[in-house]
């Protein structure tokens, strides 16, 4: 079967065609960023207009690519949620149309579990494992049980690592997008130079939760305090202190999950899943089985949209055209599955 997968959730206007879940035919991905960089950040009205002008160029690329015709097509997805509403609203609606139109079925799809699928595009894996959503809007820790069913067990309780990233950037005058950037810097300086606090949190209550606003806060307001002596106050060392002690946050609440959960493989997903310094050390644990996505679908893109189309559509599972974006999911309660595919909202 032959999905075409539209995503349109922030800054990327993408559009893919995957074959029975795992076999990409196309993934065309148009980006914004050059139109965002002067402001440092993505401007929604901005974004929502060059989707609305992109869209249907980047869906007849994806079909030309895939040399196909929309006859070949079995069914049409689009991410309906979370995102910006005005992005949401134009590959949505633009997506729901065309199923209409060309009576084909239509499968809203969980952006969430778009980005946790990413990986399964390159390398099957066996569920249940644990999953790493990070990116510029979500920090999860979770136990997924099947494509469509995530248990939260730890999220952040203030800022997201990618926010996080962003935001330090943009204090420092280095560019958009902030987490590249800065990890491109970091290979350059020195961990060691600054020893920025890891929060520390109630160990009941936030067992697998982490917190990235007192670190932003440490390396924008008060980093003088943390340099140690003998290294140059650099932008390099800054950053490489900085993404060490982000990287770190991560990690050792993903390891006290993998140990009190006993899965021992992680699947990562999100735009931070191509951070050097994150997939070198969970790469290096000899203890677990850590999957990355390929660099090109760690971003924003339409395959993911379309692999998790597929395994509604193959279950009989599709959504009523009177599904509807929606800019939020459902506030996280640890130990339920809350990311969920909707019929209908």
């Amino acid at each position: 079967m032959k999905v075409l997968g539209i995503e349109s959730s922030c800054d990327e206007t993408a559009c893919a065609i995957v074959e029975d879940g795992h076999k990409i035919l196309s993934n065309v991905v148009a980006t914004q960023i050059p139109f965002h960089q002067i402001y440092k950040g993505v401007v929604p009205e901005i974004a929502s207009r060059k989707h609305a002008e992109w869209i249907l160029p980047v869906v007849r690329q994806a079909l030309q690519e895939a040399n196909l015709s929309l006859d070949q097509i079995d069914a049409i997805a689009a991410t309906n949620r979370p995102g910006l509403m005005g992005s949401l609203l134009v590959g949505f609606t633009f997506g729901k149309t065309l199923a209409w139109a060309c009576h084909k079925p239509f499968i809203a799809v969980n952006h969430m579990l778009g980005h946790l699928y990413a990986a399964q595009l390159a390398t099957p894996v066996e569920y249940p494992f644990l999953g790493l959503l990070v990116s510029g809007g979500h920090t999860i820790i979770c136990k997924v049980n099947d494509f469509d069913d995530l248990e939260i067990l730890g999220t952040t309780v203030d800022d997201s690592v990618g926010e996080a990233f962003d935001k330090v950037a943009k204090f420092y005058g280095l560019g958009y997008p902030g987490g590249v950037i800065i990890d491109n810097l970091a290979k350059k300086g020195n961990p060691d130079s600054a020893h920025f606090p890891i929060p520390k949190l109630d160990e009941k209550e936030h067992r697998y939760d982490v917190s990235f606003s007192g670190l932003k806060t440490a390396v924008i307001h008060q980093c003088d305090q943390f340099w140690q002596e003998g290294f140059e106050h650099s932008t390099e060392n800054m950053c490489a202190a900085f993404q060490e002690t982000a990287i770190k946050t991560l990690t050792s609440r993903l390891l006290r999950a993998a140990d009190d959960t006993g899965l021992k493989t992680v699947v990562c997903g999100g735009g931070v899943a191509a951070n050097s310094l994150l997939r070198a050390e969970l790469a290096g644990r000899k203890d677990l089985n850590c999957i990355f996505p390929p660099l090109k679908l760690c971003g924003d893109n339409g395959a993911m949209i379309a692999g998790v189309a597929y395994h509604f559509l193959k279950r009989g599972d599709t959504s009523d055209l009177h599904t509807v974006p929606c800019a939020r999911i459902p506030q996280f309660k640890r130990g339920l599955a809350q990311v969920r595919h909707d019929k209908k909202n």
